[in-house]
C-alpha cells in the first residue's frame, strides 16, 4: 500500500500512545511503518530536501496532535498521550484528521493565529485539499518550477544557432571543472560538425587526462542510437583516448544506453534532459529570482532520539 498521508497517520499515532505509557519518538515510527506493512524502500523514501517522507508525515501528525493538545512531550524525543487525547481514543472515531481538530480551540490557535476568517487560511488549503505536509507541498511546486525551467531552456537552446550550443557546452564543462578555463577550453572545443561540436578537453585544470567530447543538437524526435555510439567509440580508439562525454538535446534509445564498450573505454550519457538539469545546478542560462531555506529543527541539538 502508498505510503499514508500525514492525516492518516493521526489515529494510529494517537492509538499506540492509548496505553498512557511513554514512547519514544523513533519507537512510535517504527510501530507505525510495521502497522502500515511498509517496506523497507518506503521507509527509506526520501523528500528532496533529504528527510524520510514517512518520518516527516509522523512528524507533522505528532505536531498537530500535540497543537490540539492531545499528546505531549514529557521528556525530549518522548511522547505520551494527554487526557483529552485518551478521551478521543475511547470515543473510537472513524478518523482523526484536520477538521476534527478543529473542534479544540488550541489547534484553531494554531492554524489561524491571525486571521480573520479561520475558515480560508493557508493551513488548511495545504492540510486538508491537498493532504500533504507543508514539505511536500514546497518539494512538488520546486519540482514543478524546475521542470518547467527545463522545459523552456531546451526549446531555446534548439532554437539558437550550432554556435551557441558550442558556446553552451564549453561553459557548463566549465562550471563542472573542466577545461581549466573558458579560454583554454574554447580552444580545444571549436570544430563546429553537423549542429554539434567535436573536440577535447582537459579532465582537471592540470591537464593530466583528457576527454574527447561529441555533442549534437538535434531535435527531440531524431534521437541519438547505438550506431553513432559505435562512431564515437571508433573515434575515441583514433585518438588513443578512454574517456568519452557524449552530449545530445534528444535523448538515447535503449539500445544505445545499454551499450558498454568491451574495451577499458568509459563514456558518458548526456540528454537533453539531464544537460538542462546540470544548467540549472550550475547556473547557466538561469538567473536565481528568489532564494528560500527551508529549514526544521536539529533534533540532535535537542538530544532527541
Amino acid at each position: 500500500m502508498p505510503i499514508p498521508n500525514y492525516q492518516q497517520l493521526m489515529l494510529p499515532l494517537l492509538k499506540v500512545l492509548a496505553d498512557k505509557k511513554e514512547h519514544k519518538t523513533k519507537d512510535v515510527i517504527e510501530q507505525l511503518a510495521n502497522e502500515f506493512n511498509l517496506t523497507d524502500e518506503e521507509k527509506s523514501e526520501l523528500l528532496d530536501g533529504g528527510q524520510p517522507v514517512f518520518n516527516n508525515r509522523v512528524g507533522w501528525a505528532r505536531t498537530y496532535l500535540k497543537k490540539a493538545c492531545l499528546i505531549d512531550n514529557p521528556k525530549r524525543g518522548v511522547l505520551h498521550i494527554t487526557a483529552r487525547g485518551y478521551d478521543v481514543v475511547n470515543q473510537n472515531p472513524v478518523e482523526v484528521n484536520v477538521n476534527y481538530l478543529r473542534q479544540f480551540p488550541e489547534f484553531l490557535e494554531f492554524v489561524s493565529p491571525v486571521a480573520s476568517n479561520p475558515q480560508e487560511t493557508i493551513s488548511e488549503i495545504v492540510s486538508e485539499k491537498t493532504q500533504q505536509t507543508p514539505e511536500e507541498v514546497f518539494d512538488a511546486a520546486y519540482r514543478e518550477i524546475r521542470t518547467t525551467l527545463a522545459s523552456d531552456l531546451l526549446n531555446n537552446i534548439l532554437n539558437l544557432p550550432p554556435a551557441f550550443f558550442e558556446k553552451l557546452v564549453v561553459e557548463l564543462l566549465v562550471k563542472m571543472g573542466y577545461g581549466g578555463s573558458i579560454k583554454d577550453a574554447g580552444k580545444a572545443i571549436g570544430k563546429t560538425n553537423d549542429e554539434g561540436i567535436d573536440g577535447t578537453i582537459k579532465e582537471d585544470k592540470l591537464g593530466l587526462d583528457v576527454i574527447y567530447i561529441q555533442a549534437k543538437r538535434w531535435q527531440p524526435a531524431n534521437v541519438v542510437g547505438r550506431p553513432e555510439l559505435h562512431k564515437f567509440v571508433g573515434a575515441l580508439a583514433g585518438q588513443g583516448a578512454k574517456k568519452g562525454v557524449f552530449i545530445t538535446t534528444s535523448s538515447f534509445t535503449k539500445e544505445a544506453l545499454e551499450y558498454a564498450p568491451k574495451n577499458e573505454t568509459k563514456i558518458v550519457l548526456i540528454d537533453g534532459k539531464a544537460l538542462t538539469q546540470f544548467m540549472i545546478d550550475y547556473n547557466i542560462g538561469v538567473t536565481v529570482q528568489n532564494t528560500y531555506e527551508l529549514k526544521r529543527m536539529d533534533i540532535e541539538y535537542f538530544g532527541e532520539d
